[in-house]
């Protein structure tokens, strides 16, 4: 029996909802990365996945985004993908940066979710996230909270830790939806975040 099976009665109607920068940034303290195929096999296999939900901003006007190509794949294998334009601005070093924050669009549509999901899986340790989740747990769903406060610094605020029905460290899914960075046979999964700032 994993951890899954302990937390997801196979009755349930489940729902992702995956904040891609703070699980990307996650998962890199963690040294491993995310195996999206290996994550959504994983969920199918405990209760009725109702839909995987991943939010990211991306940079327009760009030739190339490096996370445009994972975007693609997910929204080809059963994800439903968030996006906005990431606002630019420059950093006091002078440096070009990005910033997109799905907060706003996370907390509609779990609202929106409580209607016909049971249990809500929020990979996000942003603490802004309690009242959502507060909110949604009086209209009877529950909320497992996916993050880590095993990585320097902790990723996963006391706050949502407390509100959350579960907390999940992302360190005891590892060996469910990871695998080690250096592991590149399907480059496709391995694009990152890189210059979305965190919040």
């Amino acid at each position: 029996m994993n951890l899954l099976d302990r937390l997801i009665h196979p009755d349930e109607r489940v729902a992702l909802f995956i904040d891609g920068a703070n699980l990307y940034s996650a998962a890199k303290g963690l040294t491993f990365d995310i195996d999206y195929r290996k994550l959504l096999d994983e969920f199918k296999q405990h209760g009725r996945l109702v839909r995987a939900y991943y939010y990211t901003a991306l940079v327009e006007d760009q030739d190339f985004s490096p996370i445009r190509p994972l975007v693609d794949w997910l929204d080809y294998n059963g994800y439903s993908l968030v996006t906005k334009p990431a606002k630019e601005y420059i950093d006091p070093n002078g440096r070009r940066r990005f910033k997109g924050d799905m907060d706003v669009e996370i907390t509609v549509d779990l609202m929106q979710a409580s209607a016909f999901v049971d249990h809500a899986f929020l990979f996000s340790g942003d603490g802004d996230f309690r009242a959502a989740i507060e909110a949604v747990q009086r209209k009877g769903m529950r909320v497992s909270v996916v993050s880590t406060i095993k990585s320097n610094p902790p990723m996963a605020s006391d706050d949502v830790r407390r509100a959350a029905d579960n907390f999940v460290d992302l360190v005891d899914l590892a060996n469910l939806i990871g695998r080690p960075p250096r592991e590149r046979s399907e480059g496709r999964h391995d694009y990152a975040h890189e210059d979305e700032d965190r919040d």
